[in-house]
């Protein structure tokens, strides 16, 4: 009998099936909140209006600052005059909401719309007095995190420039010693004193504004100030964005965004893991202070400091085996902290892979397996799930993580499953949001041991005393 050789470098294949995944719409529900002084307004057909009604209605719970322009017939047909409608529209927008920016969702191509929202943004920008940012997220693209992508590509070419952002400065200078009023010069100077000499540093995705303060933070520690985010809190507050700038991504979905920045403003991209779980933190921190030239401190204490706290979830973990169906772009990361975990991956599903983007992700989960000792996952991209399913059925992986549409079908065959969209939402970026990641993986694991040692008779009997 011959033994199966393990294979020594990462399989990629494409089954061009079908994508199970929202659609790219739903950014709109982390973005609004994200850009606290904008509005959006989606631009498509009913059944856009019925998706954002139906998949962002139970993600709201305060009023939300989103509209939808929906087309009826004669627009599709070009038979109504768009620029007025839209005009209509945006003047009531700044009349009840007062924006600093309208962000434009086409949900569908020129072609289709028959609206070129690219060449009427310009001139209606300037009769309203509103900036107005003109992206698509349609069908087109691969994952519904990519509508992110689309937004954040466009909004960097709205960033101001050095030559540009001069006659702000003073408006800045302003805003800047009246952020440090009562404060001694002192401490400023103290302030400004801890980061080093480097050249300015931009961070570009859509994280919450407390993830943002601790990766900030993480960076300061060694020395590292980041000039700006994009996007901002604040549209009004966008970063200035020079050619020589480097910039760092922080999601492996970001790669149309990360192209604009290079092309468009001549940046220099930092290619490195993703800070996702402390691996990647670690990872992500020393590839910047790389970059910079710049000898990291007390980062293997820290992880180690992290692994420690997540014992009880390790235990639940270790030596058991996920499989990832592909939905968000966020797998190639997950999958690495999870076999760092102590995990095995038998398959990486992905809608698609950017090899540029994720190159340094992908080189990192190689080298984590050969540091656990476990077979290298091979990585479907586009896969198709009926050849998929057949794989789980063969493979009976202890945790499948997949769209939601294929959740209750596998649940109901047996197989631990949980939703990839939630970890779209939760907070797992950075040090201390790792807990996050391994209660949400555990989640199903934690509820069917318990089932078991309850027994079902003993549940059902509980839940009739409740």
């Amino acid at each position: 009998m011959t033994a199966v050789q393990e294979p020594t470098a990462l399989q990629f294949e494409c089954e061009t099936g079908n994508y199970h995944t929202f659609c790219p719409i739903s950014c709109v529900a982390w973005l609004y909140q994200k850009i606290e002084d904008s509005f959006f307004l989606v631009i498509g057909t009913k059944t856009c209006g019925y998706f954002l009604q139906n998949a962002m209605g139970v993600m709201i719970f305060a009023e939300p600052r989103y509209a939808m322009a929906e087309l009826e017939e004669g627009d599709i047909s070009a038979q109504l005059n768009d620029y007025e409608e839209l005009k209509r529209l945006c003047l009531q927008i700044k009349r009840d909401r007062n924006p600093s920016v309208i962000v434009w969702i086409g949900t569908c191509t020129t072609e289709i719309i028959k609206m070129d929202l690219e060449g009427l943004a310009p001139k209606l920008e300037g009769e309203i007095g509103i900036p107005i940012v003109t992206a698509r997220a349609n069908g087109l693209d691969y994952a519904f995190t990519q509508g992110e992508d689309t937004v954040l590509a466009a909004m960097a070419h709205k960033c101001p420039q050095t030559a540009k952002a001069e006659g702000e400065k003073e408006e800045r200078n302003a805003i800047h010693k009246l952020l440090n009023f009562g404060r001694k010069k002192e401490d400023i100077k103290q302030e400004e004193s801890e980061y080093k000499d480097h050249p300015p540093l931009v961070m570009f995705g859509s994280l919450p504004d407390p993830v943002v303060t601790n990766l900030t933070l993480e960076l300061k520690k060694q020395g590292i100030k980041i000039a700006g985010w994009l996007p901002s809190k604040r549209y009004t507050e966008l970063p200035v964005i020079d050619e020589g700038y480097y910039v760092s991504g922080v999601n492996p979905f970001l790669s149309r965004t990360a192209t604009t920045l290079m092309r468009r403003r001549k940046c220099k991209l930092i290619g490195s893991p993703f800070p996702i779980g402390p691996d990647g933190t670690r990872a992500w921190i020393e590839k910047i202070c790389s970059v910079f030239n710049i000898e990291p401190q007390g980062l293997e204490e820290r992880e180690a400091q992290i692994w420690e706290s997540l014992e009880d979830y390790l235990q639940l973990i270790r030596g058991k085996s996920v499989f990832f169906m592909g939905d968000n772009l966020l797998e190639v990361s997950l999958a690495r902290f999870l076999i760092r975990c102590g995990m095995t991956c038998q398959e990486i599903g992905i809608p698609y892979m950017d090899k540029r983007y994720q190159q340094a992700e992908l080189a990192f989960l190689e080298k984590t397996c050969q540091e656990m000792g476990v077979p290298l996952p091979k990585i479907v991209e586009k896969p198709d799930n009926y050849n998929q399913i057949q794989r789980i059925y063969e493979l009976k992986p202890d945790l499948v993580i997949t769209g939601m549409a294929h959740a209750n079908p596998l649940e109901a065959r047996g197989i631990n499953t949980k939703w990839s969209v939630e970890f779209t939402f939760a907070q797992i970026h950075g040090f201390t949001n790792a807990r996050d990641i391994l209660e949400l993986a555990t989640r199903p694991l934690r509820r069917n041991n318990n089932l078991k040692e309850l027994g079902w008779e003993k549940l059902v009997k509980e839940e009739a005393k409740i």
